[in-house]
């Protein structure tokens, strides 16, 4: 289970879309005993207040996965137009098996990439999951949303974040240790994408250091808010508009 590769803070960004093709086949099985994991995508979706159950509008789905964060897009915005982009083939192949409505489209593309693969905006939401902390440059991506984005529209972040919880650092170390690591590995004999996983998000931003983050790169209306059950305070939405849209700064409610 040993791989040099994983450094303090998980694999080179430019790495993981591979990691993620060797887990492809056995991502599903494996949140599926997650307790919370589809319906905190949910939250996170609804959170963005998308208006009319989105009819009219156009959203991106920014590192889709296996479709999960497009399912909670869609629940949330079932009449939407939905571009759902990732850059692991392997992932993207098994969301495309599964029973989608033709306003959903799936597009193979490195999200850092996807103006080169024919994804342009305007959009009326973005919504990136599990994406941040696997981009080697999160600035430039956040700088490229917002150029994405009609003025007011949303961009809605589901991420984990502990740095600012003792308590939550130990009970995500202790869980991915004891069920996550193990899992992966029973399932694909690889665990290497678990164990970037548990690396990556014990690295990653306090959830005040990511909104400075969002607030520099061009966001207004900035706030964010965690997720019931046993991932509070390691699972967090994060809400922020375009500056050019008016809004409020906010703290963690």
């Amino acid at each position: 289970m040993n791989d040099s590769r994983i450094s303090a803070t998980g694999l080179p960004r430019e790495e993981v879309p591979n990691a993620f093709d060797a887990a492809a086949n056995d991502y599903d099985r494996l949140v599926a005993v997650n307790p919370g994991y589809h319906k905190h995508l949910r939250i996170s979706a609804r959170r963005m207040q998308l208006p009319d159950r989105g009819k009219g509008l156009r959203l991106l789905d920014a590192g889709c996965g296996t479709g999960a964060s497009t399912a909670a897009l869609l629940s949330a915005a079932p009449y939407a137009e939905i571009v759902a982009v990732d850059g692991s083939a392997q992932m993207l192949a098994r969301a495309r098996t599964k029973p989608w409505p033709d306003s959903v489209r799936f597009v193979h593309s490195r999200i850092e990439n996807i103006e080169a693969a024919g994804v342009a905006g305007p959009f009326d939401g973005i919504f990136a999951a599990y994406l941040m902390r696997n981009l080697a440059d999160p600035d430039a991506r956040l700088r490229a949303f917002a150029a994405l984005l009609r003025p007011g529209a949303p961009l809605g972040v589901h991420e984990y974040s502990v740095a600012e919880s003792r308590w939550a650092r130990v009970v995500w170390n202790t869980v991915c240790r004891t069920i996550i690591v193990p899992a992966g590995w029973m399932l694909s004999r690889d665990a290497t994408l678990y164990r970037h996983l548990q690396r990556s998000v014990v690295s990653f931003d306090s959830t005040s250091r990511f909104r400075e983050r969002l607030r520099a790169n061009g966001y207004t209306a900035v706030r964010s808010e965690t997720v019931p059950g046993w991932q509070h305070g390691i699972v967090h939405t994060f809400l922020a508009t375009p500056r050019r849209s008016s809004g409020l700064d906010g703290g963690e409610r």
